[in-house]
């Protein structure tokens, strides 16, 4: 397990997840103050928004302006949660496996409980001296 090469990779989701987040929040600001640009960019947006990197480089060639505005926004948002997100990750994936350790023994306990309950009935069932 190469951990820098995890750490690398989960770092570039994020950063392409923000990228999206940023565009959720400028597309919402043009959509109050500029709908016809909201359109366009909603459009433009449609089909490159994946990678993030390609997709403001993309945008810098078409409307400058819109890519320093993403970016901005990208690096708003990224300072914002920097702070507190590692604790709810780790948080968050303790409480989810917790969960689903739960459920599972839950579920293999289920199965035990009823699985003997089968068997006396077929015992019962099966078994000529219980009539006695």
């Amino acid at each position: 397990m190469n951990i820098k090469q995890i750490a690398k990779d989960t770092a570039k989701t994020l950063q392409r997840y923000l990228t999206y987040q940023a565009l959720k929040t400028v597309l919402a600001q043009l959509g109050e103050t500029n709908p016809p640009l909201e359109l366009w960019l909603h459009n433009f947006s449609a089909d490159k928004i994946h990678d993030g990197e390609a997709y403001i480089e993309q945008l810098f060639r078409e409307k400058p302006d819109l890519a320093l505005r993403i970016m901005t926004v990208r690096e708003h948002i990224a300072a914002e949660i920097t702070e507190f997100l590692p604790e709810m990750v780790r948080t968050g994936i303790q409480q989810a496996n917790m969960e689903q350790r739960r459920q599972h023994l839950e579920r293999i306990t289920q199965i035990n409980l009823s699985s003997p309950s089968l068997e006396s009935e077929q015992q019962t069932i099966s078994d000529p001296n219980l009539d006695n």
